[in-house]
């Protein structure tokens, strides 16, 4: 395959790993509705997301499991720092409105491009300075409200730890020589797999795991684990491989769309013409780095 092709591969997983994750809300939603805690979430989502991976690996495509020992430490720290992202940003749910966490996450393009920058000398040009623009208003305006509430420093603390964490995982799947050559579906099986022993700790090595009472639950659970966990780690290590950290960090702009998309069809929610604008800003980067990509030779 070559590298005009593996580019527009890239983008494409690049797309599909942001347009899935951000279908979280959906499946989410109506289980935090219903009483269960976020570690309970959680480790369903981790968990079955684990076994998932194992049937498919192991079974379908029949590969091997097997890793090194140089392999064990980065594999253990990307479930780490992907797990802790993922609950810092649940946690701060709890301390700061939804929309607003959202809003500060999306920093983590700019940490992925000042970090590529600073450690590894990619050159940080005007098209990406403009497309982290472009996006970031958009989420502004997609997410940004006028109730006057004032700002919880602890939950604003935590949304800037996820998206650290986030950013952190982004450069290091692509730039850690241990597992710069491993299978995506590899990398994302152990990254699971270790990212569950935070909530299988959390929860007191499951003394304190809510069961899930309805088959309606179970199926949220499952959807959960499906496209916003499988589907997008496993799209989003094939484009961070194909077309870099900070490309593949921008394109991360699709996350919140689709989960507007999803608010007005499953929640009705009200679209208004603030919100299209910032769906507007927001496809305009988003081609800013298609275009970037396409021009590479």
């Amino acid at each position: 395959m070559d590298m005009r092709k593996n580019r527009k591969v890239g983008l494409a997983y690049g797309c599909i790993a942001a347009a899935s994750y951000g279908t979280n809300p959906l499946f989410a939603l109506p289980l935090y509705n219903r009483g269960v805690g976020v570690n309970s979430v959680l480790f369903y989502r981790y968990f079955i997301a684990v076994i998932l991976y194992a049937i498919w690996i192991k079974f379908i495509k029949k590969h091997s499991l097997k890793i090194t020992k140089d392999e064990i430490l980065p594999l253990f720290m990307f479930g780490m720092l992907f797990s802790i992202s993922s609950l810092t940003l649940f946690c701060a749910f709890k301390y700061i409105a939804v929309g607003l966490a959202c809003t500060i996450l999306f920093i983590y393009p700019i940490i992925v491009a000042l970090i590529m920058a600073l450690f590894y000398k990619e050159k940080i040009t005007k098209s990406v300075v403009f497309a982290i623009f472009l996006t970031s208003l958009g989420i502004f305006l997609l997410y940004n409200t006028n109730s006057g509430a004032s700002l919880n420093l602890y939950g604003v603390g935590l949304v800037l730890l996820s998206a650290l964490s986030y950013a952190l995982y982004i450069v290091g799947v692509k730039n850690n020589k241990a597992v710069k050559h491993m299978k995506g579906e590899k990398l994302s099986f152990y990254v699971m797999l270790f990212g569950l022993l935070v909530y299988i700790y959390n929860l007191k090595f499951c003394t304190q795991l809510q069961v899930l009472h309805s088959p309606f639950l179970w199926l949220c659970t499952l959807g959960l684990s499906i496209l916003p966990t499988i589907i997008s780690i496993e799209t989003i290590t094939i484009a961070i491989k194909l077309i870099g950290s900070t490309s593949t960090a921008i394109l991360g702009a699709l996350e919140p769309l689709t989960a507007i998309v999803v608010g007005v069809l499953f929640f009705k929610e009200q679209l208004t013409y603030r919100i299209l604008c910032g769906v507007i800003f927001i496809l305009f980067g988003v081609m800013l780095v298609i275009l970037r990509n396409n021009k590479k030779h």
